[in-house]
C-alpha cells in the first residue's frame, strides 16, 4: 500500500506531515526523519480504528 506523504518546516523548524488521503492525519517531528516515522505510526493507527468501527478505507489505497 502506497500513500503520499505531504511533509513541510514550520517556522520554528519542525517538520509536519500529512497524509491527504487520510483526513486529519497529520503528524510532526524534530527532523524529518522522525517526522515520516510518526506519520507512519499515524496512518497505521488511522487504518486500524476504520477497521475496528467498520468504516470504509478510502478507496485510493486499497489495493
Amino acid at each position: 500500500m502506497k500513500l503520499r506523504i505531504i511533509i513541510e518546516q514550520d517556522e520554528e523548524g519542525n517538520f509536519v506531515a500529512e497524509c491527504p488521503t487520510l483526513p486529519g492525519c497529520i503528524s510532526q517531528g524534530k527532523t524529518r526523519a522522525e517526522a515520516v516515522a510518526n506519520i507512519k505510526d499515524a496512518v497505521k493507527g488511522y487504518l486500524e480504528s476504520l477497521k475496528k468501527h467498520n468504516e470504509p478505507i478510502p478507496l485510493s489505497i486499497e489495493e
